[in-house]
């Protein structure tokens, strides 16, 4: 039988050999020496030199993220020096960096029922062939220059056809204003109802009043749910009293006009009160300006 101590020499030779034959490269030879760690240290960790020395190379040699090799895009496996020994860790490269730097914006965005790419809508890609959107892009201009106004200027109802960037382009213009500072929230109306009723012996007044108080709000397709006295009176009537009295811009998309989202709301299971739906819309028309936005479906 072997001796324990011939066995730690058979494995002290073994690191060794392979930190030898590494080591015949002078580019990780210089790399590896350079961190001035001494031989018998960087030989125990041969295989992670070698995994660190080969992202250091490919951080050298790349143009942009796009084009990065490493294991973690946008990260380099580093060895560093620590009082003597090694320790490694995955940084940031200067182009993740840069990157990290321009999405700081999207924590100032949340999301309810809405795919988590809306935070990269911008108006830079939206789509330049509908003289549609010209009037609507033209008050978002507007609204950028005054929101630091006394008097806030209105957020707008944007009604139009199925798949015409509805969405889209309101997300723009809070991207742009969250790249400023000022947080938001885009709610998908129909399925926050849902959520909401479902929080009812919960954190039903927490999350009614966040989306109430926040600076900027979206109610995404408002008129696609299943109107109730309940989501009628006493979700949306107080969200949008304490909009219009605080000043908080409010915005809405919905394939409804105003006086067709009236009509809708009006009628419940309990029957129909055109009364307390007059009382909505007049609201939505106190908080916002109205546009059309008629346009072939884009999502085909």
């Amino acid at each position: 039988m072997k001796k324990l101590t011939d066995i730690y020499k058979l494995d002290e030779d073994k690191l060794a050999h392979s930190f030898q034959d590494a080591c015949n490269d002078k580019e990780f030879y210089d790399y590896v020496y350079g961190l001035n760690v001494k031989e018998e240290i960087l030989m125990k960790y041969t295989s992670s030199l070698e995994d660190s020395f080969l992202e250091n190379k490919n951080c050298k040699n790349c143009k942009e993220l796009d084009c990065c090799l490493n294991k973690v895009l946008g990260y380099c496996y580093n060895a560093i020096n620590d009082r003597g020994s090694i320790t490694f860790s995955y940084d940031a490269c200067p182009y993740m960096e840069k990157k990290l730097k321009e999405d700081s914006y999207k924590e100032n965005i949340d999301l309810f029922e809405l795919p988590k790419d809306i935070k990269d809508a911008s108006f830079k890609n939206i789509y330049k062939d509908d003289k549609a959107r010209v009037p609507i892009i033209k008050y978002f201009k507007e609204f950028m220059d005054h929101y630091n106004d006394d008097s806030k200027p209105k957020g707008i109802y944007l009604n139009g056809s199925f798949g015409s960037g509805k969405t889209y382009l309101i997300a723009c213009l809070f991207n742009e204003m969250a790249k400023r500072g000022v947080r938001s929230v885009l709610v998908y109306y129909p399925e926050f109802l849902v959520n909401l009723k479902s929080s009812f012996s919960g954190d039903f007044e927490e999350r009614r009043d966040y989306v109430k108080r926040i600076p900027l709000l979206l109610l995404d397709d408002i008129g696609a749910e299943n109107t109730s006295n309940w989501s009628r009176d006493e979700v949306l009537g107080p969200i949008l009293q304490y909009r219009m009295e605080n000043h908080l811009p409010t915005f809405f998309t919905s394939n409804l006009t105003i006086d067709e989202l009236e009509e809708a709301l009006s009628t419940t299971s309990s029957g129909v009160d055109k009364v307390k739906a007059r009382r909505i819309t007049e609201r939505i028309k106190q908080l916002t300006n109205s546009f059309d936005l008629i346009s072939k479906n884009r999502r085909n």
